[in-house]
């Protein structure tokens, strides 16, 4: 499975719990990471960052902000939905790994996450 930057257990959860077949995600993923990627700039400007490593910079956005990606996607709401659901399962296994897991689920009830290879 594709993913680019993001944790491959993430990808298997968000796969098994959304409505877009499992061999679809990993190109939804794919073309997610090249807008996002295009936009790198404008997310370090923008928004909070959360953590970054030499593979990815995670990001706190605006809730609503993956409806606004998939609408310059032209993406279907479930598809928008598992690519939003891909980053939020991210961001948890990232505050797991520093200890943050309760902090990031917290923010994730009032934001959305964004995981952007770098």
């Amino acid at each position: 499975m594709s993913g680019g930057p993001l944790d491959g257990n993430a990808l298997v959860l968000a796969a098994a719990q959304a409505s877009v077949p499992g061999e679809r995600l990993p190109d939804l993923v794919d073309r997610a990471q090249a807008y996002l990627e295009s936009r790198l700039e404008e997310y370090r400007r923008r928004y909070e960052r959360i953590h970054a490593d030499g593979t990815a910079t995670v990001f706190f956005v605006e809730a609503g902000h993956w409806e606004s990606v998939g609408a310059d996607l032209d993406l279907e709401p479930r598809e928008w939905k598992a690519l939003r659901r891909v980053h939020a399962e991210h961001l948890k296994r990232l505050g797991g790994e520093l200890g943050r897991r309760e902090e990031f689920e917290t923010a994730l009830e009032l934001r959305e996450a964004v995981v952007v290879g770098t």
